[in-house]
């Protein structure tokens, strides 16, 4: 089976799994992303705030230069961190030279940061954006029904896509459900739960039945409930295995018993509702 693409509402395309770099610096980002292209993937997600969009921009750089790929095979997403609400247009500026590039794919507003009051005025400069060529496509990150209702009715314009937390532990149904009946793709950063959910026995079972690993079946998991997945890792035959995951389906009672393993307890991350640019970075 060929990887999977998932149609946005602006009429773009994102591919379905892509590697995620929060964490990973310098030559192991750099790494990961030369790995990722020549195994497949077409699809690498960073941010401002991960500290290496230089080193993606290096990577898609050699890639191309060494023809494994064009810049239009290869989807780019970074985003705007919290203390660049008023500087939208300059912020962006800042992460196309550090990737060197004309445009990003997708830029993403990180989080709402609702104390602060700003991301209605900074999802108006991530339109503005959008129209200026600079970003095919926007979004937001970590966006819950309220803020999201309010974005929308205010400017008019929706998102292409809400990355959110989604793992076994947290698989935020309400929450998907709402991004799909506003036509929003939904994508899920830290995918396996950090590690968190590897080990677990009913994870390792359905992992069995199918002769993968843990996270080939979390990932698969992902991709049956038509979610976008951004696995990282700095293990080059991670990588390549994370991409593995086409030759195989979950029973429908195997998505059913992972998502049984959703808990009330089980975030990982900050809380959006609290999170706001003074806080520790994540």
């Amino acid at each position: 089976m060929e990887p999977m693409h998932i149609d946005l509402n602006d009429g773009n395309k994102i591919p379905q799994i892509g590697l995620g770099v929060w964490e990973l610096d310098g030559e192991a980002c750099y790494n990961s992303v030369r790995e990722a292209i020549k195994t497949g993937y077409r699809h690498v997600d960073t941010a401002k705030v991960y500290g290496n969009e230089d080193a993606v921009g290096r990577a898609i750089a050699d890639a191309i230069a060494d023809g494994e790929i064009t810049r239009e095979d290869i989807f780019v997403t970074t985003k705007l961190w919290n203390d660049d609400q008023e500087n939208v247009e300059q912020a962006l500026d800042q992460s196309l030279q550090r990737l060197g590039m004309d445009y990003v794919d997708l830029y993403l507003l990180h989080w709402p940061c609702p104390q602060h009051g700003k991301y209605v005025a900074a999802w108006e400069e991530m339109i503005a954006a959008q129209q200026s060529g600079k970003a095919r496509s926007i979004g937001v990150c970590n966006f819950y029904r309220d803020v999201l209702e309010e974005i929308i009715e205010k400017t008019g314009h929706t998102p292409s896509i809400n990355q959110i937390e989604i793992h076994p532990a947290f698989s935020q149904p309400e929450q998907r459900e709402d991004n799909a009946a506003k036509g929003i793709a939904t994508e899920a950063w830290s995918p396996l739960g950090r590690g968190t959910n590897l080990s677990d026995p009913r994870i390792q079972k359905i992992a069995n039945n199918h002769g993968v690993s843990a996270a080939q079946a979390i990932i698969r998991w992902h991709i049956q409930r038509g979610d976008v997945v951004i696995p990282r890792s700095s293990k080059p035959e991670r990588v390549r295995e994370n991409f593995q995951v086409w030759d195989f389906s979950l029973t429908p009672d195997e998505v059913t018993a992972i998502e049984a393993m959703d808990a009330a307890d089980g975030r990982i991350g900050p809380d959006p509702l609290s999170f706001h640019v003074g806080t520790p970075k994540a």
